[in-house]
């Protein structure tokens, strides 16, 4: 696909982000406060603007996750940490990773004008019909520059995010055929999706039968030509829903923040924090890797 203002934004803006999730200090916080396992983490940690949901919650705005797989750290995790807590806890293992792995860059000019900049963008991000970029969206602000920065980029993510699940259910594509049309488009493998997400064979099995009974994946478990457009068709909407706020923004500012933030992402990238097959599907041009 030709890589819209939205997409390139967001290919910049995700591995900030992403330090939530691939960060040691992240599951050590978390750890500290009793939950168990990095799923409980992951769901606790990204939850938590939500409040003390339950698992059908999590299971709905999260998407392409097995609900059993939900069910196990939610509501759980809320006995071992509140919502609060976990909102502390990540916004100071964030703190920690981005000191130790960019030491000079979190007190820099650059940074404290790509918060300036982010934070306008997350402000004119939409989150009408948007849960988790709206919960986001009401939480505090934190005081330090590379802190504000990840918020927005959180913000401008879930943002993301909920429109592309509004996308998948207007293409009529269910959780498990979400995670299976983008494997079978070149994302990443097949393991990520299936087995890191708890979809059972046999439920992997039905799901592209269905594919195969409406035309859009072939007996080689590829898509068809029709399979690869509506899932292209995803994607655009997804860019589409997203573009709202970048206009908003303004072509200037878009602009000024991915040439900010654009050489921070690549160490990010290349540091080995975030591996290559992630389940974001975000992969970088090998000629800025190199």
């Amino acid at each position: 696909m030709t890589e819209t203002r939205a997409r390139r934004l967001w290919r910049v803006l995700e591995p900030v982000h992403a330090v939530t999730y691939f960060a040691p200090e992240t599951r050590r916080a978390t750890d500290e406060l009793g939950l168990r396992g990095g799923w409980m983490s992951y769901f606790g940690c990204r939850a938590a603007p939500l409040g003390r949901v339950g698992a059908g919650v999590v299971t709905a705005v999260f998407y392409n996750f097995h609900p059993s797989m939900v069910a196990r750290a939610v509501p759980d995790v809320w006995g071992y940490a509140s919502p609060e807590q976990l909102l502390a806890a990540r916004l100071e293992a964030v703190d920690a990773a981005v000191r130790r792995i960019l030491p000079d860059w979190a007190g820099s000019p650059d940074v404290r004008r790509a918060a300036e900049v982010s934070r306008e963008a997350a402000e004119k991000a939409p989150v009408a019909g948007r849960p988790l970029g709206a919960a986001n969206a009401a939480l505090d602000w934190p005081d330090d520059a590379h802190l504000v920065l990840w918020q927005a980029s959180t913000i401008l993510r879930e943002s993301r995010g909920d429109g592309h699940v509004a996308a998948l259910v207007a293409a009529g594509l269910s959780p498990c055929q979400a995670n299976l049309t983008i494997a079978a488009s070149g994302g990443p493998s097949k393991d990520v999706y299936q087995r890191d997400r708890r979809w059972s064979d046999e439920e992997w099995a039905e799901a592209a039968k269905d594919l195969r009974e409406r035309g859009l994946l072939g007996a080689d478990g590829e898509l068809t030509e029709r399979g690869a457009a509506v899932r292209r068709e995803v994607e655009a909407t997804t860019d589409r829903l997203a573009d709202q706020g970048w206009r908003a923004l303004g072509d200037d500012k878009a602009e000024q923040l991915e040439r900010l933030v654009r050489p921070i992402s690549k160490t990010l990238m290349t540091s080995g924090l975030i591996p290559p097959d992630n389940p974001m599907a975000l992969r970088w041009p090998a000629a800025e890797l190199s």
